[in-house]
């Protein structure tokens, strides 16, 4: 081998690198930079950014491991639904069933799906990436990514950036919002809480039961649902310690390990770089502003309806992101009121939240898939 063809070799890598490339990996060290200095969700934007940085440097998806994980875990849905086992098994409903009225929340904080389903129709997306784009506002990035994956693949990359960077966002995004729409005498109403025990029986049931009921409602919705339910049933069974422990640790985080690693492959400049991605992380922000809008203005008129017997932050909650915004609307009352404890009303609407975006985008899915065919 010659002098020519040494030279050849070194510098092959570089052939087909462009700027676009270096823009994407700036993006990916971002996402880390995010991670390691601001403790932004770590586990979702380092393996997403770390993915990023090797797409544009010749490890995408259309080849070698991160094809072979994509068409495995992704195509496939698996890397999704593996996480939604570990996720069921980390939520407890007791609160939501001890005070089924905060499933209004739940319902109260998806609009921002439904808003900007029909804001991007408005901007001229076709309705299969609508539907997709919506459910950004689901603010649960399985969720985004089951959809996507059977709705519109081609614009999967950025959904999933947008809805696990906004969900790690939250404290960022969420704050203002909850002070801008609310008074300071709302946010200082305090909420009795005098705690009904849920037999556990019941606890046992219901998982079985929403699996059932919302399997016959939107059978598009049933793998989504099943799998959340099944991992609460792991962890209210009592009988599978062992299984549960391995859902909410080993299984989890291999899943979203390979899951981000994947995602981040993804996000090569060709793929990324143009005015439509930009319009999605746009509208991405949008349903989650939405989401929170609606939530906090359902939970005034709840605080008006009961004639201030509900704290309106708590409205904040009814979106996926368990247990981030029901800790952070628990927060925001106490910095009003040091001894104004409302953290297991903000968790019975937050654990309706993770339940109605599985629900929201399973409809989504089933009424998208209903239209196209």
């Amino acid at each position: 081998m010659d002098f020519s063809e040494i030279v050849a070799q070194i510098t092959r890598g570089f052939a087909g690198f462009t700027w676009g490339n270096a823009i994407m990996i700036a993006a990916g060290l971002g996402l880390m930079t995010l991670a390691v200095v601001k403790e932004y969700e770590p586990v979702l934007l380092l393996p997403i950014g770390f993915g990023c940085v090797l797409a544009n440097v010749g490890m995408s998806t259309q080849h070698g491991i991160f094809k072979v994980l994509y068409d495995a875990g992704i195509a496939s849905e698996l890397f999704p639904l593996l996480i939604f086992i570990g996720v069921g098994a980390m939520i407890d409903f007791r609160p939501l069933l001890a005070m089924p009225q905060m499933a209004l929340l739940g319902a109260a904080g998806q609009f921002g799906i439904y808003g900007t389903l029909l804001l991007a129709l408005a901007l001229g997306f076709p309705l299969n990436q609508a539907a997709s784009i919506g459910v950004i506002g689901a603010i649960d990035g399985p969720t985004a990514i089951f959809v996507t994956t059977k709705l519109a693949p081609e614009i999967l990359a950025p959904v999933a950036v947008a809805a696990y960077s906004y969900m790690s966002l939250i404290p960022i995004i969420q704050v203002p919002v909850m002070k801008w729409l609310t008074t300071r005498k709302e946010r200082l109403i305090r909420m009795e809480y005098a705690p009904r025990p849920v037999p556990r029986s019941v606890v046992i049931v219901f998982p079985i039961a929403v699996t059932v009921a919302v399997s016959l409602i939107a059978p598009d919705a049933a793998p989504l649902i099943a799998t959340l339910m099944l991992g609460n049933l792991l962890r209210e069974s009592g009988v599978v310690e062992r299984l549960s422990k391995a859902a909410q640790n080993e299984i989890i985080n291999v899943a979203t390990l390979f899951l981000g690693l994947t995602i981040g492959a993804t996000m090569t400049a060709q793929s990324f770089l143009n005015a439509r991605t930009l319009m999605i992380l746009g509208l991405g922000f949008m349903a989650f502003v939405l989401d929170t809008v609606a939530g906090l203005l359902f939970g005034k008129l709840m605080a008006f309806i009961t004639r201030g017997k509900v704290n309106p932050l708590i409205g904040a909650c009814g979106i996926s992101a368990f247990p981030m915004a029901g800790r952070l609307a628990a927060q925001v009352a106490k910095e009003e009121d040091f001894d104004n404890f409302i953290l297991m009303h903000a968790m019975g609407a937050n654990t309706a939240g993770q339940l109605g975006s599985v629900i929201a985008g399973g409809l989504l899915l089933a009424l998208t898939l209903g239209f196209l065919h």
